[in-house]
């Protein structure tokens, strides 16, 4: 067989058997987002977010956190993003938590209505995520947000309902809680 025939062969056989882009619907009170996950990309991060997905984990959560431009006076380097998630730490601290994908690693950037996990040190999110508000490349790998400079794995992005993000992170907060948090009704894997 003819090297040619043999490299267009292969080609046809990936785009036929690669698995489709996973969407998942987060349906909060305030109406849907919906977002879609880099399984090629960010794979320890999106098998971490579907196996929670899969197993409910998110229903009864809650979207808590707002970080804007004025919200954040001890900040010098400000980002903008609403966080989900289980919120209290006595029920994040019941899930393992998971190796840091760095942005370097995937090819992913912290743009608008990206999916990104929040963490602490590297290699110690779990449960937790946040939504990009505008373009936050000091989230990415070398960004300065964070003094480790590895900033935060990026695994999807919203390709429906940035309204419900943005009208989400102009709610009232203290001190970027949200003093009314927003439930999450339920997460669902797109068929």
């Amino acid at each position: 067989m003819k090297p040619g025939l043999l490299s267009l062969l292969l080609i046809c056989f990936y785009a036929c058997n690669r698995p489709a882009v996973p969407t998942v619907i987060i349906e909060t009170e305030r109406g849907n987002v919906v977002v879609e996950l880099y399984p090629e990309k960010a794979p320890v991060t999106v098998a971490n977010f579907l196996r929670f997905v899969e197993d409910q984990t998110y229903s009864g959560a809650c979207f808590y956190r707002v970080v804007r431009m004025d919200n954040q006076p001890d900040n010098d380097v400000k980002i903008e993003v609403i966080q989900g998630g289980l919120k209290e730490d006595e029920l994040v601290e019941k899930y393992p938590a998971i190796m840091h994908e760095t942005t370097r690693e995937t090819g992913l950037k912290h743009r608008d209505g990206t999916l990104s996990m929040a963490r602490m040190e590297p290699g110690t999110a779990s449960t937790e995520f946040f939504i990009c508000v505008g373009e936050q490349p000091e989230l990415d790998f070398g960004g300065q947000r964070n003094p480790d400079g590895q900033g935060f794995a990026a695994f999807g992005k919203v390709v429906k309902g940035m309204e419900v993000v943005r009208e989400i992170q102009q709610g009232n907060d203290d001190g970027q809680l949200l003093q009314r948090p927003i439930r999450i009704i339920g997460m669902t894997l797109e068929k």
